[in-house]
């Protein structure tokens, strides 16, 4: 029997969150949509790398001649679940000269002095870009929300605001892709564990992430109302089991691919006679 090497269902509506979605009933150690090995997930993202390239560069060919649109790759994940494996290992497959990447922490005391959504404005990207928030401005309703560091009244603002915000950038030409990763309690502490067995990754830990963790739940039910208030038509959520990092890679780099097919993308049309430039060419 032959191995099962390439994704074989639509991956929008295998992880889409939908009307009725419970975060607490997806299972983070599932492959949905894809029953191969680990060892047929490596191949099938490798083979898939080929065809996003060839995507990336046609959306950001098309920007030359006007063409507005460009994608948008919001990442949102508890600590470890692997946002910085899928830039490194999908994103990264991609001419970076057609990507603009922006990772989102603390606010400075400049962008605490305006809304939450000032700095994410600054960091959209520009036509034919494919853009990635490695954390975004979902932080502003999920940290802060689990923190008690904003009133709850201007939460629920936020929440609005968002959708909103959203919505403008969808109409705008942007194509949104909003991904969480899903890890369980139980492998996030191997994964911090093994943080903090190896010196070499020692500079990834963070003692703050313990803190995090101890509001674990607070965290899902904060991601929950976060799903219900602005998954929306125009810029859904997807939910992606994360305990398998390779099977993680290949979702997100199989929403993109349905993303950016989706645009029906096409080469710009060249400004000038071929036949005449061909010629000039030969009679250099």
């Amino acid at each position: 029997m032959s191995r099962q090497k390439s994704w074989n269902a639509d991956p929008e509506p295998l992880l889409r969150v939908g009307p009725g979605f419970r975060l607490d009933t997806v299972d983070p150690d599932g492959t949905p949509g894809f029953p191969g090995r680990k060892i047929d997930g490596l191949e099938a993202l490798a083979a898939g790398a080929s065809r996003l390239t060839a995507l990336q560069e046609r959306l950001w060919a098309g920007a030359t001649s006007g063409d507005q649109r460009r994608v948008l790759l919001v990442l949102q994940a508890m600590d470890t679940a692997g946002k910085g494996g899928i830039v490194s290992h999908v994103v990264g497959a991609v001419d970076p000269n057609g990507v603009h990447y922006a990772g989102f922490t603390a606010p400075t005391a400049e962008e605490r002095e305006h809304d939450f959504l000032w700095r994410v404005e600054r960091q959209l990207p520009d036509a034919g870009q494919l853009g990635v928030f490695d954390r975004s401005h979902y932080e502003d309703v999920l940290i802060q929300r689990v923190r008690g560091l904003a009133e709850p009244a201007e939460i629920e603002r936020r929440y609005g605001a968002i959708v909103d915000f959203e919505s403008r950038l969808a109409e705008q030409g942007t194509t949104i892709v909003k991904v969480m990763l899903h890890i369980s309690k139980d492998e996030q502490r191997e994964r911090l564990g093994d943080r903090l067995d190896r010196p070499d990754k020692h500079w990834k830990f963070n003692p703050a992430d313990i803190d995090e963790r101890l509001r674990w739940d607070e965290y899902q039910q904060a991601y929950q109302v976060a799903f219900d208030r602005t998954s929306t038509e125009q810029a859904p959520w997807y939910v992606v089991p994360a305990n398998r990092k390779w099977y993680a890679r290949l979702a997100v780099q199989q929403l993109l691919l349905r993303a950016l097919e989706d645009m029906h993308l096409s080469w710009p049309a060249a400004d000038f006679d071929v036949a005449e430039q061909r010629q000039r060419l030969a009679e250099s």
